[in-house]
């Protein structure tokens, strides 16, 4: 092997391993935004609005004592 085929190699293995980390934060970051949507209770924002309406509820509980 020569020079320029070693040098070529380690050119291409680099941006391999370059495309399947940016497909994998690609997919990393899809995954989290799609958790950030309401979808019907499952979500994390389903959550995070159940218990903003619980803590709502309570301090209305406490404002009327």
């Amino acid at each position: 092997m020569n020079q320029a085929q070693i040098v070529l190699g380690i050119i291409v293995s680099g941006m391999s391993v370059l495309v399947g980390f940016t497909a994998f934060v690609k997919w990393l970051v899809k995954h989290y935004l799609y958790e950030l949507k309401p979808n019907g209770g499952n979500s994390i924002k389903d959550q995070i609005n159940r218990l903003e309406a619980r803590i709502d509820h309570i301090f209305e509980i406490i404002s009327q004592k």
